[in-house]
């Protein structure tokens, strides 16, 4: 159960960006598996975050979305360095809750938090980002709502990834298929589907 010593001990985006500089710099990732190939997914990773931070525009219905929610939400979300999915989309999650004051992101190291994590796995997996919507409610046992979940990817990055599973596409090629669909996609998708979620906060 979600409580709010998670959220107490979650960071912002800025100190999680800067988490990730910081380790990077002596070399490292977030998570115990400090492998050469997980630093360098974490390097890429952070190159992508940063160059996403430079380029991403809301679209317009998208931002009408959200100027119209005046509840008060956390976006609570699991996710490491080493993650290209993450990497992808937590920050179109920054610029959303940039965009709408109502919204705080707050985000936890899965690895540090698998008590959360493993209440929300997919098809079995740990599989990261994975984004809980929580308004806070004096009534429920743990003082939060949940209202809704969405991760790891969206829904045609995931269509994909089952493709490439079913197929035993070797890991390196996978994740080079995986971000050329981000590329292409440009975040489109993931604003679309943030969109419809949008819409069921009031």
């Amino acid at each position: 159960m979600i409580t709010q010593e998670h959220i107490d001990r979650s960071m912002t985006y800025a100190a999680y960006s800067k988490l990730l500089k910081d380790l990077m710099a002596q070399g490292k990732t977030t998570g115990g598996n400090q492998s050469e190939d997980y630093i360098n997914y974490a390097k890429l990773n952070l190159q992508r975050m940063f160059r996403l931070d430079k380029t991403i525009e809301l679209t317009e219905a998208l931002k009408a979305a959200l100027s119209k929610i005046r509840s008060n939400y956390t976006w609570l979300v699991l996710t490491e360095g080493w993650c290209g999915d993450a990497a992808q989309n937590i920050p179109v999650m920054h610029f959303i809750t940039e965009a709408c004051p109502a919204i705080e992101l707050k985000l936890l190291l899965r690895d540090e938090n698998l008590d959360v994590m493993d209440q929300y796995l997919t098809e079995g997996g740990r599989s990261i980002p994975k984004l809980i919507c929580l308004e806070k409610d004096a009534t429920a046992p743990n003082g939060f709502k949940e209202i809704f979940v969405w991760g790891p990817r969206p829904a045609g990055a995931q269509d994909l990834m089952h493709e490439l599973k079913a197929k035993n596409t070797p890991l390196m090629e996978k994740a080079t298929i995986i971000q050329k669909w981000y590329n292409a996609d440009k975040t489109l998708s993931t604003q679309a589907e943030f969109l419809e979620l949008v819409q069921k906060m009031k």
